[in-house]
């Protein structure tokens, strides 16, 4: 009886830490990200994972959580009386069954919508606001959401009512001065990354201005040959245990041909080249199963 009051007694004692360390999670990589952790290699599903439901979906952003993704990267799109909702298009034809612009449609209308699959086929599944999406990935995950700066004033009221602005990153294009005017008040709360792409006049001006200026906590870089791989290595050396540096493998040109599909046939010389060669902290994907299966072959993932 005492050996089993023991093993019960061990049993709840992990079950609480397990419990309250998933409820930590997103605080967990948020300082891993803050701190310029590079011992794992952060992973982030693209659409919250299209290719198992529909993008942008609830469904999708669970799938990612259940297979250990680290963020989940999401769209906005404001309704005709300024509710948020999580959708990628202005349009809603090709991810939805409604038809034209969402900004003509009310919150109440877009929830009648069924959400098409990766092959347009109707499935089950609903359009979200970005209060219920948020509510799902409270403490779970952090969250991404893409060109959300267009919404910073309404967007913050809803992160703050689900108390999850802290597990958000935010991003863009602006220059450093810009982005500590117009959103300066925000920046204790998300964290915000610039995005260079290296294919756009006045790239390395911009990288100039951040890492001197803002200092931010990580910078995507994004770029379609080997020929700007050569300033990123110099880059890596100078933000190695400042800052991390997100890539793309969503497609070729995001990464000089270091993509996910590249990854299918030889994962060295695609995650593993932008992981040792240019010191990749962060991955987004739209194969988040292949890429943390890779990580986790190298010890570079739990």
């Amino acid at each position: 009886m005492k050996l089993k009051y023991l093993f019960a007694v061990i049993s709840l004692f992990v079950s609480f830490f397990a419990t309250a360390e998933d409820a930590n999670r997103a605080a967990i990589l948020r300082n891993k990200i803050l701190n310029g952790d590079k011992s794992e290699v952060l992973v982030v599903a693209h659409r919250g994972d299209w290719r198992f439901a529909p993008e942008n979906s609830i469904a999708a952003i669970e799938h990612s959580i259940a297979t250990g993704v680290d963020i989940v990267e999401l769209d906005l799109q404001m309704s005709k009386d300024s509710v948020l909702f999580v959708i990628h298009d202005s349009k809603l034809e090709r991810t939805t069954t409604g038809k034209g612009r969402i900004s003509d449609w009310t919150a109440d209308s877009l929830k009648t919508l069924k959400l098409k699959n990766g092959a347009g086929i109707r499935t089950k599944h609903s359009l979200s606001t970005l209060e219920e999406v948020m509510n799902v990935a409270k403490g779970r995950v952090l969250v991404n959401l893409d060109k959300a700066d267009r919404y910073f004033d309404q967007l913050m009221p809803v992160l703050e009512k689900t108390g999850t602005a802290s597990q958000v990153i935010m991003k863009g294009g602006k220059p450093a001065a810009t982005v500590d005017s117009l959103y300066g008040g925000y920046l204790d709360k998300v964290i915000y990354m610039p995005v260079i792409h290296f294919d756009k006049p006045g790239a390395r001006e911009l990288v100039e201005g951040f890492v001197n200026e803002f200092k931010p906590a990580a910078y995507e870089l994004v770029f379609s040959n080997d020929t700007d791989a050569e300033y990123v290595k110099q880059l890596r050396k100078r933000l190695d245990g400042n800052a991390l540096i997100w890539y793309n493998t969503l497609w070729d040109t995001q990464c000089a041909g270091h993509d996910d599909d590249h990854a299918l046939d030889n994962p060295d010389e695609a995650y593993g080249y932008l992981i040792d060669t240019l010191g990749a902290g962060i991955i987004q994907t739209d194969r988040a199963e292949l890429l943390l299966n890779y990580l986790r072959s190298r010890s570079l993932h739990k």
